[in-house]
């Protein structure tokens, strides 16, 4: 037996409505290490990270701390164990500060009063210790996806936990923010911490783990040492297949303009100027707070704008909302899926039909037989794994509930498709699918945008790429001289 091992699970079990999530599965932690949980959507690794914070119970299988069997595990009783995490889904208050949410429950008091500028200066000081600025008086709700993660991650922090689980911390963060994280890090190995760190951002993995295990359809496939494996092995076990090449590249666009944004303000854009060829995919790229998803929001209508001309094949649009951008041809795959991309309690079913319901519908019916061949034409095109498309879009893996917001807007046939950080939180075989897709449309002559913030997609996968300063465009670049570098520098406000 290893005398160092902190926390053991063994031989858990645990099934859903027409999912089995997890079959008979183990995970080790030691003290001070760094252990990787990685595997495809819907492998099971969000599951056991539930099972392991009381959450969800385990049909079998037990949990052990430090050697002690954990029974009636909840989330009250797995925080005085010491075990925290930080999940994909936030659970952040909108309208409490961001003080105010990191010490929700735990508020400091001054005679029998809440202690704002004790919680304020101690919230100041985790964020400097990992070299983050944020403003804690700052409401949630103003805050981005990536700031959002920000302040999840100071409130594990907090908390002093001797276990941490990290659930996709880096998908919203900037190369800069991830490098603050892993000094965080390893700070806390440093003083013992325990650390399950879950990414598919597998080269990642080479800097920040010590082992590795991999789960396949809610099996346990290996461990491995991070010194004893590489990139390719560790994919060959997640998928048991081989996949192709990383970055599928369309033919080159053609001459015809379908979109052109000419003096685009809104709030922090200034001044946008673009076109966008019929097949071509031109990236976004810039850092966080740059202006890239403004500039989505303007042109789908879900932000006012000052002033702007935007045309869809030569004629001029008014988007002034997003019925109306979708009237013109425009779909918008939004970075929160969660909040922004699906409706969760419904099925997949309506999440795929209720966006162009009325092109399934005679006079004010819906004509069910042709929602039923439409919904099963995309649900089959894009594999999306369910029990039946009546299944609700809650109890998808992140990389099907993406695939329904595909479904969506491929089911509307639109000309131009902006893809916020559509591979944000998604597996190297669901990443691999998407791009594919994204080809795909591409050489049907789509007009796609496509945002990111994984530099090795944004240049593998786009024409150009237009590069955001501070709500403006810094410059741009093709792919013949595009590469990382560039891209950084004038993200920087470097000319």
């Amino acid at each position: 037996m290893d005398e160092n091992l902190i926390l053991e699970a063994k031989n858990i079990s645990k099934g859903f409505p027409g999912v089995q999530a997890l079959d008979n599965v183990d995970f080790s932690l030691r003290r001070g290490e760094v252990h990787a949980l990685i595997g495809e959507n819907g492998a099971g690794k969000s599951t056991l990270i539930k099972i392991l914070t009381g959450a969800h119970q385990p049909d079998s299988g037990e949990i052990l701390l430090e050697s002690k069997i954990l029974t009636h595990l909840n989330p009250h009783t797995a925080m005085e164990a010491g075990i925290s995490a930080i999940y994909q889904e936030f659970n952040l208050i909108p309208y409490l500060t961001v003080a105010e949410n990191i010490y929700f429950g735990r508020e400091f008091t001054k005679s029998a009063f809440v202690d704002m500028d004790k919680m304020n200066d101690s919230t100041s000081e985790i964020f400097s210790a990992i070299d983050v600025d944020i403003n804690p008086r700052l409401q949630v709700s103003e805050l981005s996806v990536a700031y959002k993660q920000l302040v999840e991650i100071g409130k594990a922090v907090s908390q002093n936990s001797r276990i941490l689980i990290f659930d996709e911390p880096t998908a919203a963060l900037t190369n800069k923010e991830t490098e603050n994280l892993f000094k965080l890090i390893k700070k806390l190995q440093s003083e013992n911490v325990s650390i399950i760190y879950i990414s598919h951002r597998l080269e990642e993995l080479q800097e920040i783990a010590d082992r590795i295990t991999v789960y396949r359809d809610g099996k346990y496939i290996d461990t491995v040492n991070i010194e004893d494996t590489n990139r390719a092995d560790l994919i060959s076990l997640m998928v048991g297949r081989e996949l192709g090449v990383d970055f599928p590249k369309p033919k080159p666009a053609l001459d015809e303009v379908v979109l052109e944004v000419s003096g685009l303000k809104s709030g922090l854009l200034k001044d946008i100027n673009f076109k966008l060829r019929k097949g071509e995919i031109l990236g976004f790229g810039g850092l966080v707070g740059a202006g890239r998803t403004e500039v989505a929001r303007a042109l789908f209508g879900l932000d006012d704008v000052e002033s702007s001309e935007i045309k869809i094949h030569g004629k001029r649009v008014d988007n002034k909302s997003p019925k109306a951008a979708i009237a013109n041809g425009i779909g918008l795959i939004p970075e929160d899926r969660k909040d922004q991309g699906v409706l969760l309690n419904l099925s997949i079913r309506e999440n795929i039909s209720y966006t162009f319901i009325n092109r399934i519908s005679d006079w004010i019916f819906v004509n069910r037989r042709r929602e039923k061949n439409l919904v099963d034409e995309f649900q089959s095109k894009l594999s999306i794994r369910c029990s039946s498309v009546e299944q609700r879009v809650s109890n998808l893996s992140g990389g099907n509930q993406q695939k329904v917001v595909l479904a969506k807007w491929l089911a509307g046939d639109c000309d131009v498709l902006i893809f916020d950080e559509p591979t944000r939180g998604i597996d190297v075989g669901a990443k691999q699918e998407i791009y594919q897709l994204i080809k795909e449309l591409a050489e049907e002559g789509k007009g796609i945008i496509f945002i990111s913030s994984e530099m090795p997609e944004l240049i593998g996968m786009s024409e150009r790429i237009i590069v955001m300063h501070e709500g403006s465009i810094e410059g741009e670049l093709n792919a013949a001289e595009v590469n990382q570098e560039k891209i950084l520098d004038l993200a920087s406000g470097n000319d």
